[in-house]
Parts: C-alpha cells; sequence; structure tokens
C-alpha cells in the first residue's frame, strides 16, 4: 500500500520504504533545528514531524490530537462568529412587546 500524507486538501504519495521516509523525516527535522541557516528553514520541523507521523505512533497521537484541537477550535470560534450576529435572547419572564 503507498503511503501517502494528506495535506490542505491534498495528497502527497511517500517512498514505501519505512526506513527511507524515517530517514527523510529525521533529515527534516534536524534541517529544521538549524533553521537559522539559509536555505534550510524552521518549515522542515513540522514537515519533518508529519512524514515521520506515517511510521511512528506517538507522534501519530500528537498529529492527530493537533488535528482535533484545531478543528473544534476553528468550529468554536465559527459558532461563536453565528451567535454574535443573532439578537439577544429574551430573559425568561418578561414580555415580548
Amino acid at each position: 500500500m503507498p503511503s501517502k500524507i494528506r495535506f490542505a486538501n491534498r495528497q502527497f504519495h511517500l517512498p514505501d520504504s519505512k526506513p527511507i521516509r524515517v530517514g527523510i523525516g529525521i533529515l527534516l527535522v534536524a534541517g529544521g533545528l538549524v533553521g537559522f541557516l539559509p536555505v534550510l528553514g524552521f518549515w522542515m520541523i513540522p514537515l519533518g514531524l508529519l512524514v515521520l507521523s506515517v511510521d511512528i505512533p506517538v507522534v501519530r497521537r500528537w498529529r492527530r490530537r493537533l488535528a482535533v484541537w484545531w478543528h473544534r477550535d476553528r468550529n468554536g470560534k465559527m459558532e461563536s462568529e453565528d451567535d454574535a450576529t443573532l439578537p439577544p435572547a429574551p430573559k425568561p419572564g418578561t414580555k415580548q412587546g
């Protein structure tokens, strides 16, 4: 089964070999740690963790928790913005007129 990463509604194919995927992920994270150098950047750390999450269960759990938190937070903000546009609900026991 070919390994794929889905990110931003796009799929990216990864090598079939597990050692190569792990090696690419480790190199990306290591390159990101020296992100202050030219060409390398801190953007490499999350990309490396994303590649590692295919094969390492601990990193997969971190990625999944982040995704769940992100979607809950975004959905919560959307709902609160919708509530802000509605008129306030009448208090119980008061007459509308």
